[in-house]
């Protein structure tokens, strides 16, 4: 008998957390930088450059990326599994999606910090 078929996997429960932890911290960052744009009269580039100079905001900032990360594989994992019957094809697809999310957070480092 198996008692836990997901041991080495992620469950139900742990995606339906993450996708609502990494949406609340993606909407914490839209509503900031929106609020940004909505109380900053003229955004020139020192304001824009100076915002991001700041630890917390690249903290945030990279937060946000890891969020959209974990939430593009979970949400395209749930979606390809749901739509795509290869099995090959389906790990042909969930590896690109892995590649491009690992490039986002790549990418957002190098320009946050110049790692």
């Amino acid at each position: 008998m198996v008692l836990n078929q997901a041991s080495l996997k992620r469950d139900g429960v742990q995606d339906y957390v993450s996708i609502r932890a990494t949406a609340t911290v993606l909407g914490l960052y839209v509503l900031f930088i929106l609020g940004f744009f909505l109380v900053t009269p003229e955004v020139t580039y020192e304001v824009w450059a100076g915002l991001f100079s700041q630890l917390w905001m690249k903290i945030f900032t990279l937060l946000a990326l890891l969020a959209v990360a974990i939430h593009a594989r979970i949400g395209l994992w749930q979606v390809v599994t749901d739509y795509i019957k290869s099995s090959r094809l389906r790990a042909v697809v969930q590896f690109l999606v892995s590649v491009v999310a690992f490039s986002y957070v790549a990418v957002g480092l190098f320009v946050l910090w110049g790692v």
